[in-house]
């Protein structure tokens, strides 16, 4: 308990607090829920997913962030640097978003909000760096559990709280607030500590390049059925990234309010996902990782007929607690053993970089495939749209099972970052 109660740690809380403020505002239910109210179309929600791509793409620029050196910012440290450099920028475009107008300029609205997106996805990988670098390899595990409880209490603040504010200071105001809590992590960003840079050896552009990025991806091209790993990856979230970017205008056809949505959809499903992982946890450990896999991917496919359920039943209170509390349960399951499985693959030498990529692959459909939910939702109809994401699970079962008989089960996993 000493150790927890080290400035450390809570600064932790307070950065991982700080990098889950504006997920819910630019690529989760609060911006979803605001072009909902704007009238905009399914189409055009569906399309929100793109806003988000920023997220599964920083690795493609976190090597700048990494070895650049922030500008004008310098003699803070490299990793204070660039905090203090992209928080403010932050606070400024969520600012610039809420106060901007999807009824008249949606375009304009979605450019803030990617704007958003990749500053957020910047914090992201600078904040990664310092945790790692401010905590000795056996105090890893107690930061990263800081760092997760944090980003989970931003969700609820941002999210939950936003929605329940824009009745009284309406989607400007409510998104001025949200602004304000990024406060947060300056304040932490400033009373943090930066050890001094390790000096390394300089190498040729070319080599570190070949090391960092190359050597990693052919190491996992090595392995036996590579491309079918990657092809589950890609897969295993597609029904739910699917049905996740129309959860907002469903319930809000269906003539759920605002503080419903906030309510239910956010605090209880949130509450409902953290249930879920423990139970996961121990599912991984009963099972086996494979044979967890399995089970939890079948629950989290077989969860989304909630949906079909609620679209049947109307606007009953009741059906809405049981459907959000089920969906998020059996997501929550289905992550605890998908992390597991990202982290057995992961070669000890490459144990960063890998699990990287194959996290952002694991992300790609809900920002890409995600964004043609829209048409399909208008297409389908509700009931049809839901059973077509149920359905969209079983390719991603159907490599599992293949992958189960030609492969033995993956090594224990490492403690690494889990998908948030």
């Amino acid at each position: 308990m000493a150790l927890l109660r080290e400035r450390r740690f809570l600064i932790l809380l307070a950065l991982g607090f700080s990098a889950g403020v504006p997920l819910p505002l630019v690529a989760g239910q609060v911006l979803r829920q605001w072009f909902t109210e704007s009238g905009l179309s399914l189409s055009s929600i569906g399309l929100t997913a793109l806003i988000g791509l920023a997220y599964s793409l920083k690795f493609l620029w976190s090597p700048a962030l990494d070895t650049v050196a922030p500008p004008f910012l310098s003699r803070l440290g490299r990793r204070r640097g660039w905090l203090l450099l992209i928080q403010p920028l932050l606070i400024l475009a969520i600012l610039a978003t809420g106060f901007s107008d999807p009824t008249t300029g949606p375009a304009t609205t979605a450019a803030l909000a990617a704007f958003v997106a990749f500053l957020s996805a910047s914090q992201d990988i600078v904040v990664d760096a310092h945790r790692i670098e401010i905590l000795e390899e056996k105090e890893q595990g107690y930061g990263l559990a800081y760092y997760v409880w944090g980003y989970r209490l931003a969700l609820l603040a941002s999210g939950g709280g936003t929605l329940w504010l824009v009745g009284a200071l309406g989607w400007g105001g409510a998104y001025a607030y949200a602004a304000a809590l990024m406060l947060i992590g300056v304040a932490a960003t400033l009373a943090s500590r930066e050890r001094p840079a390790i000096a390394t050896p300089s190498l040729p552009w070319g080599e570190r390049l070949r090391i960092s990025v190359v050597h990693p991806f052919a190491d996992f091209m090595r392995r036996p059925y590579w491309l079918a790993i990657l092809l589950f990856v890609a897969l295993f979230k597609l029904g739910e990234a699917l049905a996740g970017v129309m959860t907002t205008p469903f319930y809000r056809s269906l003539g759920f309010t605002r503080e419903d949505v906030a309510a239910v959809g956010t605090v209880f499903g949130l509450f409902a996902t953290l249930v879920g992982a423990l139970v996961g946890g121990w599912v991984v450990a009963r099972l086996g990782t494979a044979k967890a896999l399995v089970f939890t991917g079948l629950g989290q496919m077989l969860s989304n007929l909630m949906y079909v359920a609620l679209a049947h039943a109307g606007h009953d209170m009741p059906m809405l607690w049981a459907q959000v509390g089920i969906e998020n349960f059996t997501d929550g399951l289905a992550d605890a053993a998908f992390v597991t499985y990202l982290s057995g693959l992961t070669s000890r030498a490459f144990t960063a970089t890998q699990y990287a990529l194959l996290s952002s692959l694991a992300a790609v459909p809900l920002r890409t495939l995600g964004a043609s939910s829209g048409w399909l939702a208008e297409s389908l109809g509700w009931p049809g749209f839901f059973l077509m994401t149920t359905a969209a699970a079983l390719p991603a079962m159907a490599i599992m099972i293949f992958l189960l008989w030609r492969l033995p089960p993956v090594r224990p996993a490492q403690v690494v970052e889990p998908i948030l």
